[in-house]
């Protein structure tokens, strides 16, 4: 258990927080010791608020990094024009939000049976003990945060973690047939988008999408694949999944397929080619359907559907918990949070451990230039479209 806490604290910390060139020049100083909110009448102290914006900062700013926008501005961008806010504003307010949700699970963990041992909180303050000899004493000044606070920090984390599991088990939700069945079909797609099309250049295409058409009618179990290169070199079949059950709601919100290919795949039987080619406004489409009941796909929706349901709980029941709580904030303290461009934090992993004492967060300073990999708290995530495949 000790080992399985270390490593949840040193995954907590993402190994190393560490202060890059800090330019702080007329700002206010921050004071880790100042209450900046209240929770049901237990004070957060800023300390805690500012090692948990930091963290998300530096995730932030890793994961622009790893994209090839390291030099693209992000905290100082205005978000909301009416009220001048910008993303850095809103970072440290949903920050505080976030921290508040914590102390409330950690008061209402005992309701789901959840607990952080005594041995887990020894290993929490090894944790916390060696995340503040490792960082410079610049460093922890920018902070502003304890060694205590930095404890705190990890146990609310740990607690957050095995409450979101707690809930998430607790959701009681059902997804139906009707909502989870899947077909599968196979298709080739010849598109007419492009401002240089000519008239006969779509009418070639359709053509081409005719000639497919009647090449696959010949053998409707041939590889579609191999009959459109047949026809150009350019063109292959893909595979794709639908909801077999109509969804309104399904079919408008889909960027994969168009209303039209759907409303004609619902109305073939298993292994047949659609009669004609279809048109849409960005190409032609010739289509089969392959199963009427594609169990894989349906397991794989029904999962996601239920995955979906219970986030939406999760969500539902910790706003409420929010809602419900007696949450007090100070607004002017937490103003002196400031998450800009040119205050930056850099987050570095930690080599991989498989022992208590190797788990512990190991931080340095790190130069500004540094990228760095994150690993994220776990979070409710959305269902992922469909993935197409080549035949």
């Amino acid at each position: 258990m000790r080992k399985a806490a270390g490593r949840t604290a040193a995954a907590v910390l993402a190994g190393v927080l560490a202060a890059g060139m800090l330019t702080g020049c007329g700002e206010k100083k921050l004071d880790g010791t100042k209450t900046v909110a209240t929770v049901n009448g237990t004070e957060i102290p800023m300390g805690v608020v500012s090692i948990a914006a930091r963290q998300q900062q530096a995730q932030m700013d890793a994961l622009y990094a790893s994209s090839g926008n390291g030099g693209v501005n992000i905290w100082d961008t205005v978000a909301d024009e009416e009220s001048g806010e910008t993303y850095g504003e809103q970072a440290a307010k949903d920050t505080l939000k976030q921290v508040e949700l914590m102390y409330i699970m950690k008061d209402k963990a005992a309701d789901y049976k959840v607990e952080v041992t005594e041995e887990e909180e020894k290993a929490i303050a090894e944790a916390a003990k060696a995340f503040m000899e490792a960082n410079s004493e610049e460093t922890i000044a920018e902070l502003s945060v304890t060694e205590e606070q930095v404890k705190t920090y990890l146990e609310l984390q740990t607690y957050k973690q095995r409450m979101y599991d707690a809930v998430m088990n607790e959701a009681k939700v059902e997804v139906t047939d009707e909502e989870a069945n899947q077909s599968s079909f196979t298709y080739v797609s010849v598109s007419t988008s492009g401002e240089d099309l000519t008239e006969d250049d779509k009418k070639k295409k359709k053509e081409q999408a005719q000639e497919i058409l009647d090449k696959m009618k010949e053998d409707p179990t041939g590889d579609m694949s191999e009959v459109a290169k047949d026809v150009d070199e350019s063109y292959s079949a893909l595979t794709g999944t639908f909801t077999t059950a109509e969804s309104k709601e399904e079919d408008e919100a889909s960027s994969y397929y168009p209303k039209e290919v759907l409303d004609v795949l619902r109305g073939l039987k298993e292994g047949e080619m659609a009669p004609e080619v279809i048109e849409t406004d960005t190409g032609y489409y010739v289509v089969r359907l392959d199963k009427a009941l594609d169990e894989e796909a349906t397991k794989s929706k029904r999962e996601s559907l239920e995955s979906e349901k219970k986030t939406e709980y999760y969500t539902e029941t910790t706003e409420k918990w929010l809602d419900d709580a007696e949450i007090k904030a100070d607004n002017k303290v937490l103003e002196t949070l400031k998450i800009t461009d040119t205050h930056k934090f850099t987050i570095k992993m930690p080599e991989a451990t498989e022992t208590p004492e190797e788990t512990e967060a190991e931080v340095t300073e790190a130069p500004e230039e540094a990228e760095a990999e994150v690993t994220e708290t776990p979070e409710p995530t959305e269902e992922a479209e469909p993935t197409e495949t080549a035949e």
